[in-house]
């Protein structure tokens, strides 16, 4: 049995990066080598002096929808439904945090406060003509919504919604987290929540990757629940893991088995690479094939990768510090070694690194 408990370090409050630095690629970096454990401190920005220049670098283009909508309950509907009911339930705010988009124009959400909002009830979506109702109830809290009152959906959230900064992030979103809180790489609306590994990238890095001769490519993870859902039970093999979509296009499919054959590193940017193409490694030898003839188009991945796991795919990995107690966290221990992980965080804290999403990154190759 595996506990989470064995993946918990402390982390004084103050070292959680509240606001990004004003440069991108400002970002200190911790260099952990999986063989040796050994560790070194670095800057991201010589990121691209410290690659070979045969890798295959792997990025999630995935883009951040402004997922958090507030809202209020439709006065009619509610009258009827129960007259002379409370006036303050009626006025009280609601607020939606779209999950994962649904075929149609229906959603997983989240809904707060989610025990006084029905099934068949319908809500107004503030600053728009948008509207949604619950159509249905799910596992972890979730609701099932139907967004209507629009021509285009995904624009009226655009326009009315809020950025989904993580919690742990005690300020509401500004204008300027709009844009910082996506890759430059970033085109497909489908997360609601950043590839943060991604975010300390700039055009110039790009370019200087590309220019040692590393070929980059790009998948897309909608980033969702699974990513960040907290973990309730003591025994990780008893922590179901909640489904996200993710897409591999050709192109990135057919340079992976050239990297593969040609016996050159994978370098994945972000546990949610790691999660699509371990899957998408498992989803191929299930079917009889090599675990790098990955199959390009669109799956769903509910892989938990934990100690244990034989890594298929990814070879090194460049990823942001991770929350205690986290299935992010128990990913990377499983990539380099739990002990060495923690020996690295305890390092970073000692060290004065920022955290988490806005926070610095580590290297491990």
């Amino acid at each position: 049995m595996t506990h989470i408990a064995d993946f918990d370090y402390f982390l004084p409050s103050e070292q959680i990066a509240q606001r990004p630095l004003d440069c991108r690629d400002a970002s200190r970096m911790l260099v952990l080598e999986r063989a040796s454990g050994r560790f070194s401190d670095d800057r991201f920005a010589n990121l691209p002096a410290l690659l070979r220049g045969d890798e295959l670098i792997v990025l999630n283009n995935a883009r951040v929808i402004p997922a958090r909508l507030f809202a209020r309950r439709e006065a009619g509907q509610r009258a009827a439904e129960n007259p002379g009911g409370s006036l303050e339930l009626l006025a009280a705010r609601i607020e939606i945090f779209l999950i994962r988009r649904l075929p149609g124009e229906e959603w997983e959400a989240l809904v707060r406060p989610g025990r006084k909002v029905r099934v068949g009830e319908r809500m107004r979506i503030e600053g728009s003509e948008l509207r949604a109702e619950v159509i249905g109830r799910g596992e972890y809290g979730l609701r099932q919504l139907r967004l209507f009152g629009v021509p285009d959906v995904l624009a009226a959230v655009e326009g009315a919604g809020h950025v989904p900064l993580p919690p742990y992030i005690r300020r509401t979103d500004d204008r300027s987290d709009r844009e910082r809180y996506q890759t430059v790489f970033a085109t497909q609306p489908s997360a609601v929540a950043a590839p943060t590994a991604g975010l300390h990238f700039t055009e110039r890095t790009l370019a200087e990757i590309r220019a040692r001769g590393v070929e980059i490519r790009e998948l897309t993870l909608e980033v969702g629940l699974g990513t960040f859902q907290p973990v309730h039970e003591e025994d990780l093999d008893r922590h179901a893991m909640h489904a996200e979509t993710y897409e591999v296009p050709p192109e990135t499919a057919g340079s992976i088995r050239r990297a593969r054959g040609e016996g050159r590193p994978i370098l994945a940017v972000g546990t949610t690479v790691v999660r699509a193409l371990e899957d998408a490694a498992q989803k191929a030898l299930a079917r009889g094939s090599a675990a790098h003839d990955l199959a390009p188009g669109r799956a769903t991945a509910d892989i938990f990768i934990r100690p244990g796991h034989s890594f298929a795919i990814v070879d090194q990995l460049l990823t942001n510090f991770h929350l205690p107690r986290s299935t992010l966290l128990v990913l990377v221990a499983a990539f380099a070694g739990r002990d060495a992980v923690l020996a690295a965080y305890r390092h970073a804290v000692e060290s004065g690194y920022r955290f988490y999403s806005y926070g610095d990154c580590i290297l491990i190759r």
